[in-house]
């Protein structure tokens, strides 16, 4: 569960925004057309997408017919009621993460920018607060300041890095940091990736290698693997999560930098145009700035202060 108040300050901005907007609009409004197109203007602004606001605004016209409802305030609870139900897609599959096994091994996806080095380590530190003993594995070794951040990285989170020399192979550090990872007694081993432009075919190539990799060592392996998206860069972000999806199985997402933007309503897109869940939020840029996603928490903190 997401801890509400480190939530709602990282939603200060999208809240202070667009949908500090919604909900004076749903306050002041009569039930009208206006306000139905006033109510997708602002969702398409906050980066919901045009597909999914017009599916929920659609769903909600509904309710409100349906219910009978007179009060545009009451407009507003069956907003957050669907937007609710939107991120609680029961057609997603729970995450692997929860079962028992010698070995969790994590595969860490996403652009370069995106904040993934540094998200890896506040995951690092997250599932070390469990109780996992977490190891790292540099395998973006296309950029050899990859391997010397990670390594920054890791030494803060209080974790050992497996890494080799830059340009090396990065299926054979995937190899080595199993291997390393099972003879220590790890019972986690999270692998850092390299972070090209999705539209390098080569770096998708690499990726479904290193997943193959992982296959042969442990079983059903990876048993996550987190695309980590920049909230600041919204439907772009969409679009990175649609070729990492096919290409990589995605199986979760995590929201970096939600505290940085005013658009955190790319959520809802992901929700319904990937089936893919957010598993975890950026609240900050602190190492223990993370948490578990949570849909009611972070649905109440996009309209109340």
């Amino acid at each position: 569960m997401l801890k509400g108040g480190t939530l709602r300050e990282s939603l200060a901005r999208t809240r202070g925004s667009f949908f500090g907007q919604i909900t004076g609009l749903l306050g002041a409004s009569d039930i009208n057309e206006e306000l139905w197109d006033d109510l997708e203007a602002l969702l398409i602004q906050a980066d919901v997408g045009v597909d999914t606001t017009l599916s929920l605004v659609e769903t909600v016209r509904g309710r409100v017919a349906s219910e009978g409802v007179t009060k545009a305030a009451d407009v507003e609870r069956i907003l957050k009621e669907e937007m609710v139900a939107l991120l609680n897609n029961d057609g997603v599959a729970p995450s692997m993460l929860d079962r028992k096994r010698l070995l969790t091994v994590m595969l860490v996806v996403g652009v370069n920018g995106s904040g993934k080095t540094t998200t890896i380590a506040k995951l690092a530190k997250y599932f070390q607060g469990k109780g996992q003993q977490v190891a790292l594995a540099a395998a973006d070794t296309f950029r050899a300041a990859a391997i010397d951040q990670l390594k920054v990285w890791g030494e803060r989170a209080g974790v050992s890095v497996i890494a080799h020399q830059p340009g090396a192979d990065p299926g054979a550090v995937v190899f080595d940091s199993i291997k390393s990872s099972q003879a220590r007694g790890a019972s986690m081993v999270i692998i850092d990736t390299a972070g090209r432009l999705h539209t390098k075919y080569n770096l998708m190539k690499e990726l479904e290698k290193i997943r193959g990799i992982a296959a042969k060592q442990v079983h059903e392996a990876p048993h996550e693997t987190l695309l980590i998206l920049d909230a600041t860069t919204g439907q772009n972000a969409l679009n990175q999560a649609r070729y990492f999806k096919e290409s990589v199985g995605v199986t979760g997402v995590v929201l970096a930098k939600l505290d940085g933007t005013a658009k955190g309503g790319v959520v809802f897109a992901i929700a319904r145009e990937l089936g893919v869940p957010v598993r975890f939020v950026g609240t900050g840029e602190g190492i223990e700035d993370l948490a578990e996603f949570d849909p009611q928490t972070f649905v109440d903190g996009l309209f109340e202060a």
